[in-house]
């Protein structure tokens, strides 16, 4: 009696799983247009004397739509630091600052003298009079000045709450 009713749960379970893969549709990525700022599609970060191999933000994405206070996350190799840390800038369409913040390791405590990626994490806060869309720009922390060690990334976000 027990081995017929352990058979029929794992019968139950298996078909369960087989319907969980089969049947149940999975989650496909949104579909239609990506937003448009400044007339073009919001689409990947620009990247400028780097690439994705240096650094990947993960929040906010291109084109979100953001409060005033937010955290810039992502990972970056730790030749973009100097000192545990290098600077994010939020820049408006006429080119002026609406706010800067250091990103830094993150957990904090992190040994960021190193090539691999390590977590980042800057807390930005945007002047409250201020909505609309805005360019965010990560740059490597280059304390040797040199035009060619410059790095960026940059992407369009809209501060609207």
């Amino acid at each position: 009696m027990k081995k017929t009713i352990w058979l029929g749960i794992g019968i139950l379970v298996v078909a369960g799983l087989v319907y969980a893969v089969v049947a149940v549709p999975q989650a496909e990525a949104p579909t239609g247009d990506l937003p448009i700022i400044d007339g073009s599609q919001v689409g990947q970060p620009e990247y400028e004397n780097s690439s994705p191999d240096d650094i990947v933000v993960t929040l906010p994405f291109p084109g979100a739509v953001t409060g005033k206070d937010f955290s810039v996350r992502g990972r970056a190799r730790g030749t973009w630091f100097f000192e545990a840390s290098f600077p994010v800038f939020l820049i408006d369409e006429e080119g002026n600052q609406l706010a800067v913040a250091l990103a830094s390791p993150e957990p904090p405590g992190t040994e960021w003298m190193t090539s691999e990626f390590i977590g980042f994490k800057a807390d930005m806060v945007v002047p409250a009079d201020f909505t609309g869309p805005a360019l965010l720009i990560l740059q490597n922390d280059n304390p040797s000045g040199l035009p060619e060690n410059q790095k960026t990334v940059s992407f369009p976000i809209i501060i609207e709450y």
